[in-house]
């Protein structure tokens, strides 16, 4: 018998302790994603995880750190292009927020390791906007369940989560 993919990205990410994330809550766990996608066999059996979730589109847009890697190996895996979306665009040279290709008028799935209230990829996802990507769905490898799919179907933004918090603490998938 396999263990489950969520056993093994649990046993492999989740931490315990005080921890502060990058929404400002304090949490007591903390999963840290770098973990897994350091390892390149989990890494890959997540990144396979969220290619079956994806929707008919043109780009994969890797988010700024963690998404990078896994929208790489996604690109890998379908042939779609990619692009890395920073936090806020440059302020030097090309000023782009996404590195690597064009967005504008593209079908555009933004990819991301872990969402807790999903405040960075409303910022990121209106950055693609404005520059006339056409995004309406988010992809990441775990949902905290902490808000974020709420606050991104707010903004017409929809999150499919290759796995959940829940499902972590349980070993299955959501």
């Amino acid at each position: 018998m396999t263990t489950s993919l969520a056993h093994r990205v649990y046993e492999a990410c989740h931490l315990t302790g005080s921890f502060r994330l990058r929404s400002g809550q304090v949490s007591t766990e903390y999963f840290d994603k770098y973990l897994f996608e350091g390892q390149p066999g989990l890494l890959r059996e997540v990144a396979e995880s969220m290619v079956a979730l994806l929707p008919k589109c043109d780009v994969l847009a890797g988010m700024e750190m963690g998404g990078i890697p896994i929208a790489t190996v996604m690109s890998q895996l379908t042939g779609l292009p990619t692009v890395f979306v920073r936090k806020q665009a440059k302020e030097y040279g090309t000023g782009k927020a996404a590195e690597g290709g064009p967005v504008d008028g593209l079908r555009v799935v933004v990819i991301e390791d872990v969402v807790t209230t999903g405040g960075a990829l409303l910022s990121s996802c209106r950055q693609l906007r404005a520059g006339g990507a056409l995004v309406e769905t988010v992809v990441c490898a775990i949902d905290r369940e902490q808000g974020g799919r709420e606050n991104l179907a707010a903004e017409s933004l929809r999150l499919r989560a290759a796995l959940t918090r829940r499902g972590l603490e349980s070993g299955s998938p959501s």
